[in-house]
């Protein structure tokens, strides 16, 4: 199942255009993680007056998409080098 992806010139295009893309722009997905994550905060903030449900829902998943970018971004950055 593998071998089809691994062997697949349109993913490896895609894949060499994106590390190339964050090798340049190295700590933009921590930024962005930073900013979801207070982005979850006002939400979160925002639920304690309204009581909605789909504004909790939305800021734990934001709260968990940020925390995800910015350590995906860390442990990037370290293996795209300087």
């Amino acid at each position: 199942m593998f071998k089809r992806f691994d062997e697949s010139p349109t993913i490896a295009r895609l894949f060499e255009g994106l590390t190339a893309a964050l090798a340049k722009r190295r700590g933009l997905p921590v930024v962005l993680g930073v900013f979801l994550v207070l982005v979850s905060l006002v939400l979160q903030s925002a639920f304690v007056f309204t009581r909605s449900p789909f504004m909790e829902l939305l800021g734990v998943i934001t709260l968990h998409v940020g925390i995800l970018s910015a350590l995906l971004g860390l442990a990037l950055a370290e293996a795209l080098g300087k």
